[in-house]
């Protein structure tokens, strides 16, 4: 208690000069409207900063209870679901399993993850890097598809790496079909814009209108039938006038393009031998 009153008695021209200060700046912002509108502006101004920062704060640690509320919107609707799904196969006709299907669809292509690793789209002839080679089970005249659509074509491999001929290439030829009408074209591109290419040789009598989805037509050993590609954006004459060229705005981005799929179809030696033989007898 001695040691504090001997501070207070050594300092109290400090004390009563902070007092005084105190008063005046009170007297100040009491009795001038100027000095006083200012002072509550800056206050307000001060709190609003400290409250943001208290709530920036607060919904920081409510992250994790947000989370949790949203994994489990996520099961219930997961559980939904799968009720419709039962609803619905009870109501049809003939009773069908979906996960059968869904099975079936898929035992005819092994389905493998990769990363990009190089890409380009200023050139005349793109090139895309993988990370997956032979050891991998990856082998040339694969299909490699991301998220949204096709991607390419595998050319070459190494043990951990391969080349993709991407769409974005004058190389590229790819079998494609109008999703709702079935007629057949076939995709290339020549040069421009990465998120452009042209369906060619597209009958004449070919039913389609703008906004048609464009996929893949199955009839090569290298992509199932119904990968999606793109929309009809518009369309032109060919040169020869015989058939249409379909602008194709593409669903795949290729200037983000990081995760892809290598699609291998099983079996598909023996198809390409069996083609390969009809075109030695010609």
């Amino acid at each position: 208690m001695k040691n504090l009153l001997d501070f207070l008695i050594k300092y109290n021209h400090w004390f009563l000069f902070i007092l005084l200060e105190v008063i005046s700046f009170a007297l100040l912002f009491r009795f001038n409207n100027y000095q006083g509108s200012v002072f509550f502006t800056s206050s307000n101004s001060f709190v609003g900063v400290v409250y943001d920062l208290k709530n920036s704060i607060t919904s920081y640690f409510h992250l994790k209870d947000i989370n949790n509320d949203l994994v489990q919107e996520n099961v219930e609707l997961k559980l939904q679901l799968e009720a419709y799904k039962n609803s619905l196969t009870s109501l049809s006709k003939d009773t069908v399993d979906f996960e059968r299907i869904r099975q079936e669809s898929l035992s005819e292509y092994d389905i493998l993850e990769a990363r990009v690793l190089n890409n380009s789209l200023i050139h005349a002839d793109n090139y895309i890097t993988i990370n997956k080679g032979e050891k991998d089970g990856v082998h040339s005249e694969m299909g490699v598809v991301d998220g949204k659509g096709v991607v390419g074509i595998v050319y070459l491999t190494s043990s951990n790496y391969s080349v993709v001929i991407p769409i974005l290439n004058s190389k590229s030829n790819i079998s494609c079909k109008i999703k709702r009408s079935d007629y057949l074209g076939f995709l290339v591109w020549d040069g421009g814009s990465s998120q452009y290419a042209m369906v060619k040789d597209m009958p004449r009598h070919s039913m389609f209108s703008l906004g048609d989805t464009i996929v893949t037509s199955g009839h090569s050993a290298v992509f199932p039938s119904g990968i999606p590609i793109g929309t009809i954006e518009d369309m032109k004459d060919s040169n020869d006038g015989l058939s249409y060229q379909l602008k194709v705005k593409l669903f795949t981005d290729f200037a983000c393009l990081q995760d892809v799929r290598v699609v291998s179809r099983r079996n598909k030696d023996e198809q390409i031998q069996l083609e390969e033989r009809i075109k030695s007898r010609e």
